[in-house]
């Protein structure tokens, strides 16, 4: 832990850091003892399965700073350990993008339990850190389920190109096209990678590196940096005719405009007049309200209205329509229950009704066996009114017929509750959308019901 702890802290990386219940330059210790007591206090092994865990969260280039991107990372890290962990939050700066290291204590800092990764941790981990982003106005990554040949690829490949490709990628275009024009000498081809677009950088004893716009530190001439080809030695080889000639690289990829869809300023929407503490309340819960809308939207890919609209009445109509036929089952299991209950009654009774019968209608008898005689008459009346002149089934096809609603009952009230819960979902995103484009007068009934 704290090698990797060190990692996070190292200052040539480092530009801001943050933590909770823990001091960042001990927490490899103090993470430790939280261990140790609560392996006293338990008796289970504290040092089993992880020690603790990491969550890398990066932002796009120019986006946020390093005290924003910090706090965005404190607050990604508190909403997911729900502040039952000790935490601390490296945000690191070396890189062309800000990016957050956080590394949170497996145990609870309370010794009642320890975290445990689960089954789709990783999606949940993204929506929340997507909502979090979101809340503060920040882009999130759009299709993240995209690959290519089964690989996950960067986000620039995800979004086709919509984005600069990576410094290092720019600096081997500019490369090749300095080498396919033919240069006379090293100088040449140093003037003709300008050229491509990439400034010429020299160091002590001579080392040469690049630096393309956006970039804050120079890349090295070296094949370790650039990869195979590309190192000062290998250059120098097609210079002087000992490498074959590189091909002139296609048109380098320019960035498109970033589409924005359904988002304007809420604060604009905001109306309240209960005093400020009760406006900057209803602020953020609305904003918070709007980001969960935004992220269902992009998840579903609903960023036309219409679409949307459609999707809404379609997931009403179906909760209504599963609803229905969950009612119609229910009653027809009743009445089968129903009728199932009076045969048996019907059976049981029929004997006394015989013998009351053959006793030509006794009140002696009557009056002994009353209870079951009525038991009998209220059998047959309740059969005669759910059968209707129908003929009275076999009780072994009742039961088959009351097993087989009862499997449809149960079928039909778990797609009720996914329908009902997707229908709730879209009405209430819709509602959101409608009051973010000023259209809450046109509520439909069925929806609002």
């Amino acid at each position: 832990m704290k090698d990797r702890f060190d990692y996070g802290l190292n200052p040539e990386k480092l530009g801001a850091v943050s933590s909770y219940l823990c001091d960042p330059a001990t927490a490899h210790a103090e993470f430790l003892l939280v261990k140790s007591q609560y392996q006293a206090e338990t008796g289970r092994a504290a040092e089993q399965g992880a020690l603790c865990y990491q969550i890398r969260q990066a932002f796009p280039e120019g986006e946020v700073t390093a005290e924003q991107a910090n706090k965005i990372g404190y607050e990604t890290a508190m909403r997911w350990t729900k502040g039952k962990y000790q935490f601390f939050v490296c945000t690191h700066i070396d890189k062309g993008h800000i990016h957050n290291h956080i590394y949170f204590n497996s145990t609870a800092a309370d010794r009642s339990r320890k975290f445990r990764n689960f089954i789709g941790s990783t999606f949940a981990l993204r929506r929340l850190s997507d909502r979090v982003c979101l809340e503060h106005s920040l882009s999130v990554v759009e299709r993240p389920k995209l690959h290519s040949k089964g690989k996950y690829q960067h986000y620039g490949q995800w979004l086709g190109g919509e984005r600069q490709p990576p410094f290092k990628e720019q600096i081997r275009w500019a490369i090749d096209t300095a080498l396919a024009e033919r240069p006379a000498d090293l100088v040449d081809f140093l003037r003709r990678v300008e050229a491509a677009g990439a400034q010429v950088v020299h160091g002590r004893g001579g080392a040469i590196s690049f630096r393309v716009p956006g970039q804050d530190r120079a890349t090295r001439l070296r094949a370790s940096t650039l990869g195979d080809g590309y190192g000062l030695e290998d250059v120098q080889a097609v210079i002087d005719g000992k490498a074959p000639l590189r091909k002139a690289p296609k048109e380098r990829p320019r960035p498109a405009p970033r589409r924005v869809d359904l988002v304007i300023d809420i604060q604009e929407r905001m109306r309240q007049g209960k005093g400020p503490a009760y406006e900057r309340w209803a602020k953020v819960y609305n904003l918070k309200q709007m980001a969960a809308a935004l992220q269902f939207l992009m998840e579903r890919g609903l960023t036309d209205y219409d679409a949307l609209e459609a999707q809404t009445s379609g997931a009403v109509e179906h909760a209504h329509a599963l609803a229905g036929e969950l009612q119609a089952t229910e009653a027809q299991l009743t009445k089968t229950n129903q009728l199932m209950g009076a045969v048996v009654d019907y059976a049981k009774t029929r004997p006394v009704f015989d013998g009351y019968k053959a006793a030509r209608y006794s009140k002696k008898y009557l009056a002994e066996h009353g209870a079951e005689l009525a038991t009998y008459r209220a059998a047959k009346a309740s059969m005669s009114d759910i059968l209707d002149g129908a003929k009275l089934p076999k009780m072994d096809a009742l039961k088959k017929s009351r097993r087989e609603l009862a499997d449809k009952k149960k079928a039909l009230y778990t797609e009720y509750r996914e329908a009902q819960r997707e229908m709730r979902e879209l009405v209430a995103v819709k509602g959101n959308v409608d009051h973010l484009l000023g259209l809450t007068g046109r509520e439909n009934k069925a929806q609002e019901r």
